[in-house]
C-alpha cells in the first residue's frame, strides 16, 4: 500500500493537468483537434507505463456518437489494461476511468477557453497516475486493471455508453467500477475540502466501505454527501455501467466549485497536494479491489440499489 502511495506525487499531477487544461487544447470539446492531443498524451502515458493496448486502434476505442447515424461524427475513448498476475483472477477486471473532454471554446469575451482543469483534466491527471503507481508494483494485482478516459461526457455521457454496449473487457467479468470527477479543488461551495472525498451512491454496494478504509489508512475522510448521494449517481460515467450492472461508483473532492464550466477553470487554481493525497486513496482502493479474492456485490437491502441488484443478476446470467 505504501509503495502505490510513494509514487503519486504533487508534481506529476501537475504536469499533466497544466498541459491537458492549457489553451493549446482549446477546451478539449468533443470532438476536436484538443480532445484529439489529448488522447494521443494519454496514449503515450500508457504506453510509458507499459500498459497493454485496450482499443480497436492500439490505445484507441473509435465511439460513434450518434449510434443510429451511419454517418454519425466519431471520437475516441482511450484505453490500457494492466494485466493481472494471478492466473485464476486474470481474466477478471476492475475498472478505473474518468472523462477527458469539456466544453470548448467560448463564443466571446476576453478568455475564449474553457479549459476544464478541475472538470476533468484533473480526474484524468489521477487516473493516469494510479495507473503508472500499479503498474510499477511487483508482482502485479492479482486481477487485472483497465483504465479508461473516456470522450463525451460533456454531451451526455456519450464515451461511457459506448463503452457500456462496446467494451473493452466483458462486462460480466468486470467486478467494479470507480469513476473520479474534479479531483483538484478545494474551494467547494460547500466550504474548503480537505482532505477528504465523497463517493455516490455510497450505499448501492460495498465498495465505497472499501473507499473509507482505503482512505482512512493516509489521512483522507471519504464519506457520503447529500448533494453527491443517490440523485446524483447516475449522471456522470460510472451510470451506464451501473445500469449495466457492474458495480459502479464516482469519487469527487468537490462537486460545486466557482469555476465550474467556465474559462475560469485553471490548472494554477488546483491543490496539488491535496489532490496527491486523494488520489494515493484511489491507488490503494484499486490495489484491493484488484487483489481481492471475493468480488463486490451490490446491496440487496438497500431498495434504491434494487434495479441494480436485477442487473447485476442478469449481467451474471443469474
Amino acid at each position: 500500500m505504501r509503495i502505490v502511495a510513494a509514487h503519486i506525487t504533487a508534481n506529476a499531477l501537475r504536469g499533466h493537468v497544466s498541459f491537458l487544461a492549457s489553451d493549446l487544447l482549446e477546451g478539449r470539446d468533443t470532438p476536436s483537434r484538443g480532445l484529439d492531443v489529448a488522447g494521443e498524451y494519454i496514449a503515450a502515458q500508457f504506453r510509458r507505463f507499459g500498459l497493454e493496448p485496450g482499443g480497436d486502434d492500439g490505445y484507441f476505442q473509435t465511439v460513434t456518437l450518434k449510434p443510429d447515424d451511419p454517418d454519425s461524427p466519431k471520437s475516441r475513448n482511450v484505453a490500457g489494461i494492466l494485466r493481472g498476475s494471478d492466473p485464476a483472477l486474470r481474466e477478471t477486471y476492475v475498472l478505473l476511468s474518468s472523462h477527458y473532454d469539456h466544453v470548448g471554446l467560448a463564443k466571446g469575451g476576453a478568455d475564449l477557453v474553457f479549459n476544464g482543469a478541475n472538470d476533468d483534466a484533473s480526474g484524468t491527471a489521477s487516473v493516469l497516475e494510479s495507473a503508472y503507481a500499479l503498474a510499477s508494483l511487483h508482482p502485479r494485482p492479482r486481477r487485472s486493471v483497465v483504465f479508461v478516459l473516456f470522450c463525451g461526457e460533456e454531451k451526455g455521457l456519450l464515451g461511457s455508453k459506448y463503452y457500456a454496449r462496446h467494451p473493452v473487457v466483458p462486462l460480466e467479468k468486470t467486478i467494479a467500477h470507480l469513476n473520479l470527477e474534479q479531483m483538484g479543488r478545494t474551494d467547494s461551495s460547500q466550504g474548503p475540502q480537505l482532505n477528504s472525498a465523497n463517493v455516490t451512491g455510497f450505499d448501492f454496494s460495498d465498495i465505497p466501505k472499501l473507499l473509507v478504509d482505503s482512505g482512512r489508512r493516509i489521512g483522507v475522510t471519504v464519506s457520503k454527501v447529500d448533494k453527491a448521494g443517490d440523485d446524483y449517481f447516475n449522471r456522470s460515467d460510472n451510470g451506464p455501467l451501473a445500469i449495466a450492472g457492474v458495480p459502479a461508483h464516482t469519487m469527487s473532492v468537490t462537486y460545486g466549485f466557482p469555476d465550474y464550466h467556465k474559462p475560469g477553470d485553471e490548472w494554477q487554481k488546483l491543490d496539488y497536494d491535496n489532490m496527491a493525497k486523494v488520489t494515493q486513496a484511489v491507488g490503494i482502493g484499486m490495489l484491493r479491489l484488484a487483489q481481492a479474492v471475493t468480488a463486490p456485490k451490490w446491496s440487496e437491502t438497500y431498495a434504491p440499489a434494487k434495479a441494480y441488484v436485477e442487473a447485476g443478476r442478469k449481467l451474471n446470467g443469474k
